[in-house]
């Protein structure tokens, strides 16, 4: 029955091949003409390919229809949908009837397989039939050539088959019928169909992808080409039109999506050379309803990428500019630290450029923000730049800014430097001895007539920025021994913050300690108990000398913090645990070994949990030695020189 339905648009162009089995199609032919257009040629294997490739490239050719194994052949090296012919169970038994007329016995050639139907039907039938399979036309010939051998008169197969059954003196009897015929011809109409559909939309997709300037290839199931964007040809070095239907894999062996097809699984951002261009390439499964049907490639330049990432970060850079820490959350009650935030408080009530000094880690950009956030400028940028951590060229534009084709490798429309970022806001140079010595006179033109002077640039740009800076070392040492200006210096020096080291304000480390194993311990999400770890830890911090302030603290309560991660949470580390984490604790020598310290360390942490112990009996006691004494079960000679050992 005639189940195909007209279509809108052109009929399905389809090329029959083979020799046999196309003599059924002139009968069937007339009831589909109004959805297919059938050109019949009676040619197999490399006269059929040369026939179907003339007619794809001619565009008179949408499916091919073959049998056996000049279907697989056409399949396998042509670029467009190839149906074969299936064998149903009316052709088997059509055939068999037929075959039977001529001899009992029957030998049945199929293409790659051996049906288990059939030998179901040989008990039905009680026929001697024998089947035999091949893989190519070699292998088929001689299959037939051994039924004869074998004594057989009659062969069923294909057009093939009958062809070498006729030349090695049997019947030959043809497998398919008119059914088979028609259920072909229906398929590749309805193929045909829906290439037209998926060609209306490739060129729907193509319509927008061709204003991409990403690389972009779609495949299908087998990696043949189906859509690609003139960005990718151009990659590929291949035309658009001459690409499609052509595996990828066979363009661009680098580029190909076979182990995408083959996984299903995406792969993005793997980076890749592509002639001498680096890559950004992402692969991606196609699926449709479920089922994969495809694959995609999206390929772009490196370069593309870091420029847009430049320009997000370019502006964007406003809203990061913000500062986090106020003076209040500047931990520690001692008189030292105490009056150094009444005095930056005191600061920030002005405009006036304030210089920090203070060893490494003592907390100088804390200060640095929390005056900013105390000032009338805490809702303008807060900008902080490390001058020690940029060579030269790099700080120049960084802080001045540059103008287009200022330099090669200048970005179109220039760049602004940070002192234009900071404008109404608060710009903080950490480490400012380490500026050079050839910068620091445009650093002195920005100080005295707040006005910066972009690289390739001839016209200045007011700024109003508040300046802070920050040294780690005795600046006034460095202008003496040449390495920084006396004018810059008396520039910066205005308003003095001297912010003490953690050793000066030993009180303090208790709350420290506190505020930041809290933080730490919260940020891992250990639970252990904060206050048994500091009962552990304070006899060791407070008489440390702390050579890296509270940024050294910070760094070590991490690691106890990363440490207790893995501990029962009830069971408190010991001394020995203690020393192997951080056995800077137990040495006066840095770089000392674990090993070294633990074994040198642990007579020091047991005099000092002993004495601890002491101590805690004697204020339960009131400070009663007699009483302290006999709950100790010691002396009181023997407390008295526990009391004293050093």
């Amino acid at each position: 029955m005639n189940t195909a339905t007209a279509q809108p648009g052109r009929r399905a162009r389809i090329g029959a091949f083979g020799s046999s089995f196309v003599r059924l199609l002139p009968d069937l032919i007339p009831s589909y003409e109004h959805v297919a257009e059938v050109h019949i040629v009676d040619k197999l294997f490399d006269e059929a390919l040369v026939v179907a490739e003339g007619l794809l490239e001619s565009g008179e050719l949408d499916v091919v229809i073959a049998a056996g194994i000049n279907g697989a052949f056409l399949r396998s090296r042509l670029r467009a949908p190839v149906v074969v012919l299936r064998v149903s169970g009316f052709d088997i038994l059509h055939a068999l009837a037929r075959a039977r007329e001529v001899s009992e016995r029957i030998v049945i050639c199929s293409y790659q397989t051996i049906s288990e139907e059939l030998e179901e039907v040989k008990q039905i039938l009680k026929l001697d039939i024998e089947q035999r399979s091949y893989t190519t036309l070699e292998e088929a010939a001689q299959r037939v050539r051994e039924a004869a051998a074998d004594g057989f008169k009659v062969a069923v197969g294909s057009s093939t088959i009958q062809q070498f059954a006729e030349e090695a003196g049997l019947t030959g009897v043809f497998l398919y019928s008119a059914n088979s015929a028609r259920q072909a011809l229906e398929d590749a109409i309805e193929i045909a169909r829906v290439a037209r559909l998926e060609e209306s939309r490739r060129e729907w997709l193509n319509s927008i992808l061709r204003h991409l300037d990403d690389g972009i290839v779609a495949v299908d199931r087998e990696e043949r080409i189906q859509s690609l964007n003139p960005a990718m040809a151009g990659l590929l070095g291949v035309s658009l039109e001459w690409a499609l239907g052509r595996k990828l894999g066979e363009l661009s062996p680098v580029l190909g999506l076979e182990t995408t097809l083959r996984s299903g699984s995406p792969e993005l951002g793997q980076i890749q050379r592509l002639g001498q261009r680096t890559m950004v390439i992402n692969r991606l499964p196609i699926r449709e309803h479920g089922v994969q049907t495809g694959a995609v490639l999206t390929c772009q330049d490196a370069l593309t990428i870091e420029r847009a990432d430049r320009n997000i970060r370019s502006r964007d850079r406003n809203r990061s500019l913000v500062a986090r820490y106020s003076l209040s959350q500047i931990v520690g009650e001692s008189h030292a630290i105490v009056e150094t935030r009444e005095l930056a408080a005191h600061y920030a009530g002005t405009d006036a450029t304030v210089l920090i000094s203070g060893e490494s880690g003592t907390g100088k950009e804390l200060f640095a923000q929390g005056i900013h956030n105390a000032s009338k400028r805490h809702g303008e940028p807060f900008v902080a730049i490390n001058c020690g951590a940029f060579p030269e060229s790099l700080l120049e534009s960084e802080l001045f800014g540059y103008e287009e084709g200022a330099f090669t490798g200048a970005r179109r429309g220039g760049k602004a430097g940070l002192f234009e970022a900071a404008h109404h806001g608060t710009i903080f140079l950490d480490e400012v001895p380490e500026i050079p010595l050839a910068l620091q006179s445009r650093l002195l033109r920005v100080l005295q007539e707040r006005e910066v002077l972009r690289l390739g640039s001839t016209d200045p740009t007011p700024v109003d920025v508040r300046v802070i800076a920050a040294t780690n070392c005795d600046l006034w040492q460095r202008v003496t021994a040449g390495k920084f200006r006396e004018d810059i210096y008396y520039r910066l020096n205005i308003l003095r913050l001297d912010v003490p080291p953690l050793r000066e304000r030993v009180e303090d480390i208790a709350g420290i300690a506190r505020h930041l194993l809290e933080a730490a311990l919260r940020s891992h999400g250990s639970s252990h108990s904060v206050d048994a770890l500091l009962e552990l830890l304070l006899p060791h911090f407070e008489p440390y000398p702390w050579r890296g302030n509270v940024r050294e603290m910070e760094n070590m309560i991490e690691r106890i913090s990363v440490f207790t991660c893995g501990l029962d949470p009830y069971r408190l580390m010991d001394a020995r645990q203690l020393v192997r984490i951080v056995p800077e604790l137990f040495s006066s020598r840095p770089g000392e070994s674990p090993n070294a310290a633990a074994d040198r360390g642990l007579k020091t942490v047991g005099r000092a949990s002993e004495n601890e112990h002491i101590r805690k009996i004697l204020h339960e006691c009131g400070g009663d030695q007699g009483e302290a004494s006999r709950r100790l079960g010691i002396s009181r000679t023997t407390l008295w020189r526990k009391l004293n050992a050093r």
